[in-house]
């Protein structure tokens, strides 16, 4: 496979999941570790993704100041964000994950809804300050300098203490028979603290990420109360998903 073939699938992989793994891509192109290691420092010279430990993560990802230029499939989002949007109503206690679509659910709220909100998204939380009718909670702890949101034990703790109306979440990857998965251990403990939180939880996710896993459990898929793409609820895409009870938007 030449260089720009590697190149091309590694910043469709990081667009897509927003961070990836070496060892992952490594597998995926059957090339090895330092090959893509050399790949990845590359792109990250052209400043086309940057370049963590062990893998890399999108700049649209790291630099909220960025997000209307670098974000993937920002107008899928923009879609889903909508439908999210609709589901509000004044008075209603939320949660509102990290992830480039939960901040683009942020963006959207309108500034006459009054909302509590919660989030231990810094990117989230800025945006939801300039929104006057909205009070907003932050969730403290470890700050994760790739997703810029609050992990550990400290967290999860708070989380434990409230109950949200709504918990709008992302997800790296969804099957409708695996469930919610992602590769980073401390944010799947999170996530799992974030449902446990909510009355009912709502999944922002573009459909290409249907029907993909990885190796660490978030949660079943009836876990989740409504599903929001940025297709027709109707569409067939969804069907797998349709037959496990989720309400899908």
């Amino acid at each position: 496979m030449l260089k720009e073939e590697r190149q091309h699938i590694i910043l469709n992989e990081v667009a897509l999941h927003n961070k990836v793994l070496l060892t992952d891509i490594a597998e995926m192109l059957d090339v090895s570790i330092d090959t893509v290691r050399r790949d990845v420092k590359e792109l990250d010279g052209e400043n086309k993704l940057r370049k963590v430990h062990g893998g890399a993560i999108s700049l649209g990802f790291t630099n909220s100041t960025v997000r209307n230029t670098n974000i993937y499939a920002q107008d899928k989002k923009e879609m889903i964000a909508a439908k999210a949007v609709g589901m509000l109503k004044d008075g209603d206690v939320i949660f509102i994950d990290g992830g480039t679509t939960c901040l683009e659910l942020a963006a959207q709220i309108p500034e006459n809804l009054n909302l509590t909100c919660f989030t231990l998204s810094l990117p989230v939380a800025m945006e939801l300050l300039a929104k006057p009718n909205v009070k907003v909670v932050f969730i403290g702890g470890e700050i994760s300098p790739d997703s810029q949101i609050s992990v550990g034990a400290s967290t999860i703790n708070q989380l434990s203490e409230i109950k949200v109306d709504y918990g709008f979440i992302g997800t790296g990857y969804v099957d409708s028979i695996y469930g919610l998965t992602e590769f980073d251990w401390n944010i799947v403990q999170v996530k799992k603290a974030v449902i446990k939180a909510s009355k009912k939880t709502v999944l922002l996710c573009i459909s290409e990420k249907l029907n993909s896993q990885h190796r660490f459990k978030t949660c079943n898929i009836n876990a989740i109360n409504t599903l929001i793409t940025e297709l027709d609820p109707n569409n067939n895409l969804l069907n797998l998903f349709r037959n496990q009870e989720i309400h899908l938007l």
